[in-house]
């Protein structure tokens, strides 16, 4: 895994998960997800590129959070959304 400097890193903050039991959006809407992303500037808890809805990737466009965190257990990588690198 490559790392990436990104300036966008400045925007990560201490945060807590605002849906600990799933991807904020899917549960409002009763739609199924893969995996959780979560974004390290407000706590957006969102589902991955690879379920149906695409909710952390459309967050972090849409509020301008670009970096998300795995909110998998056992994972702790970090992307960037406007990069689309690991950071």
């Amino acid at each position: 895994m490559t790392l990436h400097a990104d300036p966008h890193l400045a925007l990560v903050r201490p945060v807590q998960p605002l849906t600990p039991q799933g991807c904020q959006e899917c549960l409002l809407l009763g739609s199924p997800w893969v995996h959780l992303r979560l974004c390290l500037t407000c706590g957006h808890v969102g589902c991955c590129d690879s379920s149906p809805n695409k909710h952390a990737r459309r967050h972090a466009a849409a509020d301008a959070h670009p970096i998300a965190q795995s909110f998998q257990p056992g994972e702790d990588w970090r992307w960037c959304y406007v990069h689309e690198a690991f950071v």
